[in-house]
């Protein structure tokens, strides 16, 4: 369920994003990775036709692979919750990189650029449409929007304290498993593909690390002789927060290929004399088992036009706060602008709430070209 808060600001009016090109074979995934149309669309303007087979007219524009167009029209709740969760992923990355140099430019060529390569950027995207259609799928079985799911029952919690099962948890059990079969697994052999994959999993990993008992007492007078307990997840914007921490600090894995056999290796940082010594045969450098994002290019520094982004002139910033950083030293212009906006609010009797108007003057700061 998305968090409206999250997108008052951007989803007030209909933003349609229609990609020139499509990622490489080993990104072909779903929402921000995936080679469908980015449609971000407000809630309200959902199709109207929501009974019999229109569900399936959805999954086809999706652009789903076969697979996942087949889980798609199985279940008539499946379709609108996989667009749900491409909007809140989009929504959530703009919102987390609002500040940055790269803002989560999602447009034309940029987004298949930047998932052709390999750089943090990369990783944040791939963690946060799994996080995103993981949290998605959760909340609709617990809202009752999904026929093959339902609440999550959660049986071990159950314990002789005499906590009794009740409300109704989202369902991570199921999406854990919805999102695996959908999103299928990739070649072990593709070095890429395995990191992808790993970014991937983390994201899945953060939602499922994010998830706590919510308890509601019941008896006299609040004594919590029978406590009534359930799952639940929290707002994806914590789950934004921590995956933009893992940018963060996400760890550099270097790529190689071996030109007698074609096949690539991830470089796990070892010295020249440890690579030079004897591997046994077969022997590949794992994933580690982290909870870090991985990636193996360094990032462009976004600040100028390129097949990344659009750079970041003209761009609105902060004053003394991230003017310098986000304007790469050229400097920022300064604007004096009137603004109107609703002051002095009251609530009147019955139900409703009267504001005046005032208008003031404030400064704007973009960036210089």
């Amino acid at each position: 369920m998305l968090d409206g808060h999250l997108l008052l600001g951007w989803l007030s009016f209909t933003v349609i994003v229609h990609l020139l090109s499509a990622p490489g074979p080993s990104s072909a995934y779903f929402g921000l990775t995936g080679n469908e149309p980015l449609s971000i669309l407000p809630l309200n303007s959902l199709p109207e036709e929501v009974t019999g087979r229109a569900h399936h007219k959805l999954c086809d524009r999706l652009r789903l692979e076969k697979k996942q167009r087949r889980m798609c029209r199985r279940d008539p709740g499946v379709a609108e919750t996989l667009r749900e969760a491409i909007i809140m992923s989009a929504s959530e990355c703009h919102h987390q990189f609002h500040f940055e140099r790269w803002n989560c430019t999602l447009e034309g060529r940029h987004r298949a650029n930047i998932l052709k390569s390999g750089f943090k950027e990369t990783a944040f995207l791939y963690a946060i449409s799994s996080a995103g259609l993981t949290h998605a799928i959760a909340k609709a079985c617990s809202a009752g929007r999904m026929e093959r799911c339902t609440c999550d029952e959660a049986p071990d919690l159950e314990n002789r304290k005499a906590w009794q099962w009740g409300g109704c948890g989202d369902n991570l059990k199921y999406a854990y498993k919805f999102v695996k079969d959908f999103l299928g697994k990739r070649s072990n052999k593709d070095p890429r593909a395995r990191v992808d994959m790993h970014n991937t999993n983390v994201g899945m990993k953060v939602i499922k690390a994010g998830e706590n008992t919510t308890c509601k007492c019941h008896g006299v007078s609040g004594s919590c002789t029978v406590r009534t307990c359930w799952r639940q997840l929290p707002p994806f914007h914590e789950i934004g927060k921590r995956l933009k921490q893992l940018y963060e600090t996400s760890t550099k894995f270097g790529s190689s290929t071996n030109e007698a056999t074609g096949e690539g290796e991830i470089s796990t940082g070892r010295t020249q004399q440890q690579q030079q010594q004897p591997s046994l045969p077969g022997l590949t450098h794992q994933i580690p088992r982290t909870m870090n994002l991985l990636h193996i290019e360094d990032s462009p520094s976004f600040c100028k036009p390129s097949k990344y982004s659009y750079g970041t002139a003209g761009r609105k910033c902060y004053k003394d706060k991230n003017c310098d950083a986000i304007c790469c030293g050229r400097g920022h212009n300064t604007q004096n602008r009137e603004v109107t906006k609703s002051c002095q609010c009251q609530v009147r009797w019955c139900c409703y709430v009267e504001c005046k108007q005032c208008t003031q003057r404030e400064e704007v700061y973009t960036c210089k070209g």
